[in-house]
């Protein structure tokens, strides 16, 4: 399972450095992963710093950290 996950980051991390900011609903329809996996893995990149999560007017919304 950490692999898919570990491979799962990979992939919101492509969409996030081609698209910039998006929104959690956006990623989790374009990445075309189930929720579940989808949200373990922008946790990974979440907590290795990877990713900025922030909530605004009721979406999270997600971008790289550069």
């Amino acid at each position: 399972m950490i692999t898919e996950i570990g491979i799962v980051a990979g992939e919101i991390w492509h969409f996030l450095d081609k698209h910039g900011q998006t929104t959690l609903e956006e990623l989790i329809t374009s990445i075309e992963r189930p929720k579940e996996l989808v949200l373990m893995s922008l946790g990974w990149l979440a907590r290795e710093g990877h990713v900025l999560v922030n909530y605004e007017n009721n979406t999270y919304k997600i971008n790289l950290r550069h």
